[in-house]
């Protein structure tokens, strides 16, 4: 009968009355879930952040523990073997009381599945292996043929310093702020590899912050778009973009990686690894690479780094005022984001010849294709004989590089 006892007591039914929380933290991750599965909002990446988030949050299965990256970096002794110190208590009690309060003095941590797996978000490998995916998969070629279009990508980056202000504003760490601000950029990695660096701890909120607005860009973008034009300028026909050489496509993410890599070295990785992907499908020569990475690289990567940022929503982190806030920010960060792109277009037809529909301004979130069909989409309905994707595939290629050349600033500043 005591071994019964003992054996009840260790079921997760039983741990369950340590901490309530954890059930709501179940039903978040359910009702992600069915968004992901039944809405279809970015299943890709919110479906394996929800059940990252469900696994981290049952009672005593132990797959995923702060203590290894509490203080914001990766405690290596514990993942060898040592045992807690009175030391790293009382260093964790400061910021970290909760994870403090678990831990007792000779424990000796075992690393579960997803503590491993986070190594790659925590070290900043995941994020740059999905731009190298992202890379072979983008066609530079609108942006190439029409240069204006770097400007617009640089004008939706408006929201990441806007929501910035804000964020510090409402009390938020510089550093905190940094990461909450990049939701404005519509680039989960990019939002994911920032903040793995500048507040880890706020990593779980902000995952499912950007890839659930990622997910609601017709929703939210629309009437943005409509407030800040006229009819006449969305009924706007631009002129068919030049054919772009093979040369050029080249030559492009080449004079890209050294440019911007010379300009902001924080943002070498992203930038980095999206051109050196690109470069594999432009050169033609490495089929095989540009096909991985576009395919197997960029699948397994996805599974990884779903699972491991759903395990940082614990029910200590996720549930918290700051959560709220986090969600609010993002939604400020988004608009502010979309109307920068409009604005910046409106102000180029002021001394362009050749006048842009400034709805196109709104594709430089980096939300790759979805800004740009939005675009489409919108513009469409003005004018039938209105066709925009291509030109719109101009500022939402510029969005990825300019989010990425923005969190190479926040990094350099921040960190």
């Amino acid at each position: 009968m005591d071994a019964i006892m003992d054996f009840l007591r260790t079921t997760g039914f039983s741990l369950i009355g340590n901490d309530l929380r954890v059930l709501l933290m179940m039903l978040i991750a359910c009702v992600l879930m069915y968004l992901a599965i039944v809405k279809k909002f970015e299943p890709m990446l919110l479906l394996p952040i929800a059940f990252g988030m469900l696994l981290t949050n049952l009672p005593g299965a132990g797959m995923y523990h702060e203590v290894f990256f509490a203080g914001g970096h990766v405690n290596w002794s514990l993942f060898g073997g040592q045992p807690v110190t009175q030391e790293l208590i009382t260093e964790l009690s400061v910021n970290y009381p909760a994870i403090a309060e678990s831990l007792t003095v000779g424990e000796v941590v075992t690393p579960g599945l997803i503590d491993v797996l986070y190594l790659g978000v925590k070290l900043g490998v995941y994020p740059c292996l999905i731009f190298m995916g992202v890379g072979a998969m983008t066609d530079f070629g609108p942006l190439i043929a029409n240069p204006k279009s770097l400007i617009m990508g640089a004008g939706a980056q408006l929201g990441i310093f806007l929501t910035y202000i804000g964020a510090v504003a409402l009390g938020f760490t510089p550093a905190q702020a940094g990461s909450i601000g990049i939701i404005g950029g519509a680039d989960g990695p990019t939002a994911i590899y920032t903040t793995s660096l500048l507040a880890p701890e706020l990593l779980g909120p902000i995952a499912v912050a950007a890839y659930s607005y990622m997910a609601l860009v017709p929703v939210i973008q629309p009437p943005i778009m409509k407030l800040l034009t006229s009819k006449k300028e969305r009924q706007i026909v631009m002129k068919e973009l030049r054919p772009v050489s093979r040369t050029e496509k080249i030559i492009f993410p080449i004079v890209v990686t050294i440019f911007v890599s010379l300009l902001v070295p924080s943002a070498a990785p992203l930038v980095g690894a999206i051109m050196l992907g690109n470069l594999f499908k432009e050169t033609g020569v490495v089929e095989r690479l540009s096909k991985t990475a576009q395919n197997e690289l960029m699948n397994i990567v996805t599974i990884f780094l779903g699972i491991s940022v759903g395990a940082t929503a614990t029910a200590s982190t996720f549930l918290d005022l700051q959560t709220i806030k986090i969600i609010l920010l993002g939604v400020v960060a988004f608009g502010f984001g979309t109307a920068g792109g409009v604005i910046i277009a409106k102000i180029l037809n002021i001394f362009s010849k050749n006048k842009v529909n400034p709805l196109i301004g709104s594709a430089g979130v980096s939300a790759v294709p979805m800004a740009a069909r939005v675009s489409q989409v919108v513009g469409q309905k003005e004018n039938p004989a209105n066709f925009l994707l291509m030109h719109a595939m101009g500022p939402n290629v510029a969005g990825v590089i300019g989010s990425a050349i923005a969190a190479g600033v926040l990094i350099s500043l921040l960190s």
